[in-house]
């Protein structure tokens, strides 16, 4: 009897996390106008253009490996796999296909519409340019400016807990590339 209580509760469970996982599911779905406003999104981005070098690299890490195992065979091989290579391009479409899905997904058709008009705006264009030197240049001076920081917090600290414990402190070991210059002092109000 406890054997069919116990069937009963996972039957009953089953039913209710079948019930969420579809309702979640089709809570998923995508118009074609999100997939069109996706993908209008995404090739203002040029997010997929990372992708463009899968298939010839593919292509071309499999002739070494075979040209390797077979070198008689090179000149059939080169044929043989840029044909197959040339005859599977036609699947990219699939990762476009699944990139729009992706991203139909995540904003709305409207989000999407005005995500592709800032990217192929003149700003959007530039920030997508310019945006990852300004990246690069930020995280070189946060990096600086935690050295800084991080010397001045040091040192501040041993100066104040050997007016504390009034007897010297030995400093924390530095690597020697600590030469930052001081972390800017507060502004004063």
């Amino acid at each position: 009897m406890i054997k069919i209580a116990g069937l009963g509760r996972f039957a009953a469970a089953t039913i209710v996390l079948s019930g969420i996982a579809l309702g979640s599911a089709s809570a998923q779905e995508v118009t074609e106008d999100q997939i069109k406003a996706a993908r209008a999104a995404i090739n203002a981005l040029g997010i997929t253009n990372q992708f463009d070098n899968i298939l010839p690299n593919l292509a071309e890490q499999l002739k070494s490996t075979m040209i390797q195992a077979n070198p008689n065979f090179g000149d059939a091989i080169n044929s043989t796999v840029d044909a197959t290579a040339l005859a599977l391009a036609p699947r990219r479409a699939d990762l476009e296909r699944e990139a729009a899905v992706t991203y139909a997904k995540a904003f709305t058709a409207d989000e999407l519409k005005a995500i592709a008009d800032f990217y192929n705006s003149p700003t959007g264009k530039k920030l997508l340019k310019d945006g990852p030197i300004a990246t690069r240049a930020l995280y070189k001076a946060a990096d600086i400016w935690g050295q800084g920081i991080s010397r001045d917090l040091a040192n501040q600290s041993n100066d104040a807990l050997q007016k504390v414990v009034k007897v010297p402190v030995n400093p924390p070991a530095t690597d020697g590339a600590n030469n930052a210059q001081p972390a800017p002092a507060p502004a004063k109000k």
